[in-house]
């Protein structure tokens, strides 16, 4: 079951084509990593996924009843506002933003799905505490925790582990793992570290200058693009 069909899309900004002609599809329970170079369009598709960018040529196809009001969405770190005066759990229940509706503040519904994914992303017991006095690898897991309050499905994520220090990038990457796998939450990432992509997606979207591979991660560590990104591909 197909959440998301690409077909020959193409984004531009100022009328300079930054992706061209793209075709790749999302299925149900797929865990996808956007890679590629700076300026191929990475965190520009990223926005066409959540409905914020038009295209300017092509289509997005959403499945399964899915709209783009539906998908979660972890943005990058400094896009984040970090002085940002509000406790762990009132930034996790902010993500029941679009389910709510037309309604005026929170149901019993909403606060038990925000408690569920503080406990599911263990951060609980730092629920109270201020969002501007976290790390960076718990403003990730919350940020990560509200995303799951938007949705059931699937979440996009630009960039997560950028400024994460090496144990917290292994602890995200766990965590999206057992997401994935275990809770059957479809994920897209856009990463820069194409290593760490292959290690744990399961499919690749390589954007660049020159084209783009769309595959799964066997057959991308076997085409030109991955043996030029990984060296060895066959052992990465």
């Amino acid at each position: 079951m197909s959440y998301i069909i690409c077909k020959d899309l193409s984004f531009s900004y100022d009328n300079q084509i930054v992706v061209s002609g793209l075709n790749f599809q999302v299925d149900e329970g797929d865990y996808l990593c956007v890679v590629g170079e700076n300026g191929t369009g990475k965190s520009t598709l990223l926005k066409g996924l959540l409905g914020l960018k038009k295209p300017s040529g092509g289509e997005i196809v959403m499945g399964e009843g899915l709209k783009s009001t539906q998908i979660g969405y972890v943005p990058q770190q400094d896009a984040v506002q970090q002085d940002f005066p509000a406790s762990v759990y009132e930034v996790v229940l902010s993500g029941c933003l679009n389910s709510r509706g037309m309604r005026p503040g929170y149901g019993a519904a909403e606060k038990k799905r925000a408690l569920d994914n503080l406990d599911l992303l263990g951060i609980a017991s730092i629920k109270n505490k201020s969002f501007q006095e976290l790390s960076g690898g718990q403003r990730q897991r919350v940020l990560l925790a509200r995303s799951l309050c938007a949705t059931k499905r699937l979440i996009l994520l630009d960039e997560p582990t950028t400024g994460l220090d090496p144990l917290a990038v292994e602890e995200l990457y766990g965590l999206l793992d057992e997401l994935n796998t275990k809770q059957g939450i479809t994920v897209i990432m856009v990463s820069h570290a194409i290593r760490d992509a292959v290690s744990h997606a399961d499919h690749i979207l390589h954007l660049s200058h020159a084209g783009y591979f769309f595959g799964t991660v066997e057959a991308y560590k076997k085409s030109g693009f991955g043996e030029n990104f990984l060296g060895g591909a066959a052992d990465a």
